[in-house]
């Protein structure tokens, strides 16, 4: 399955992983195969961040 592309589904299909099925960003993006630089440069641009405290993107 294809990562949403739009910043905000993205958002959404990646709290929702981290939330249900990862325990951290690292063991997520090894699984889906995503660079995590890249997703966390997506997501920064619609002024979200990870915070590994809450394994999710605020």
């Amino acid at each position: 399955m294809a990562i949403p592309n739009d910043p905000v589904m993205l958002l959404s299909y990646i709290n929702t992983c981290l939330r249900d099925s990862y325990p951290t960003l690292d063991e997520l993006c090894a699984s889906l195969s995503l660079e995590k630089d890249v997703l966390i440069e997506k997501l920064k641009a619609i002024n979200y961040e990870y915070d590994k405290k809450q394994n999710r993107f605020l």
